[in-house]
């Protein structure tokens, strides 16, 4: 048995060069056709063994091939950024070079920088609503990592699940004057009226599992700070599933972003380094060109849409 490629091409083409057996019928039972077979001969009458030695397919050069300096560039971006292959497209559209995302993914993959995701076993089809800004905005609060000045510090977020705009703030502690607080924060910093928001079933956002409304008498619920100034603005308050923070994706998401390109990207020396470094981050995201949106950043989704149809006025 051939114990390697050279051996087992010469088991097919020694026959035909020592004219023990024809081309022709050598072809009928070669596993790859004949024009390898004449290809594998070619090749050895004129190097010899060397020349039934497996090489890559691979062009050495190609007409249309990218320039080093824009695989350099997308390099740089990716290892700076970590984008993918359609926002570094969109990025470098800005910068006058057009590349396709295909192009892009195929340069990332020869470098090794394509993340490695898990494969999974059931694919569900979502079928996307098309929202309006301020239709639904998702709330949580995510541990600022560590502690400054032995100090522990909690940050809340605010999503527009339409526009993927969002509104960072600091808080020593999380409760409930606090959620309240950052809501009416939000609603002064966005530009449209805020119609609902969505959280997850934590005690700083909702009393539906704690205390005594687990007992089955529902005269004695007490109702949350929250939904009671949700209430008085007329915001339909919604909250997930228990367990399910898939629910909640898109605020989800974006505490994945901020972990990994920000905290464990920086060191703050105190409170007020931490708030102007995430007032910047978080610039800089609203500014970011995202899949969803097509291409668009949050405040450009925005203000395209303010051309369509007037904000609402937040009464």
């Amino acid at each position: 048995m051939p114990k390697n490629i050279i051996e087992e091409r010469l088991r097919w083409v020694l026959p035909i060069t020592k004219k023990e057996v024809r081309l022709v019928d050598m072809s009928k039972v070669f596993p790859n056709g004949k024009r390898t077979l004449e290809r594998w001969v070619s090749l050895y009458k004129r190097y010899g063994t060397k020349g039934l030695e497996a090489k890559s397919t691979e062009p050495k050069t190609e007409e249309k091939e990218t320039p080093i300096w824009i695989k350099e560039r997308v390099i740089e971006l990716r290892k700076k950024n970590k984008l993918c292959a359609l926002k570094l497209k969109w990025k470098l559209e800005k910068e006058g070079i057009n590349i396709h995302e295909r192009t892009i993914g195929k340069i990332l993959k020869k470098e090794g920088l394509v993340r490695k995701y898990r494969v999974k076993k059931i694919k569900y089809k979502y079928i996307k609503a098309e929202r309006h800004p301020g239709e639904l905005m998702e709330i949580d609060v995510k541990y600022v990592p560590g502690s400054i000045q032995n100090k522990r510090y909690y940050q809340y977020t605010a999503i527009d699940t339409a526009s993927r705009w969002r509104y960072l703030k600091i808080y020593e502690e999380q409760n409930n004057y606090n959620s309240v607080l950052f809501l009416k924060e939000v609603i002064n910093k966005f530009k449209y009226k805020i119609q609902a928001i969505k959280t997850d079933n934590g005690s700083i956002f909702t009393n539906y599992y704690n205390g005594t409304n687990k007992r089955s008498d529902v005269s004695i619920k007490t109702i949350h700070a929250l939904d009671v100034f949700c209430r008085e603005n007329n915001i339909i308050h919604y909250l997930i599933d228990p367990g399910k923070p898939a629910q909640n994706g898109c605020v989800e998401r974006s505490h994945r972003e901020d972990q990994e390109k920000f905290y464990e990207k920086n060191k703050f020396k105190s409170l007020l380094d931490l708030q102007k470094k995430l007032e910047i981050w978080n610039n800089y995201y609203n500014d970011l060109e995202h899949c969803g949106l097509n291409g668009k950043t949050p405040n450009e989704y925005l203000a395209d849409y303010q051309l369509i149809k007037p904000p609402k006025v937040c009464t």
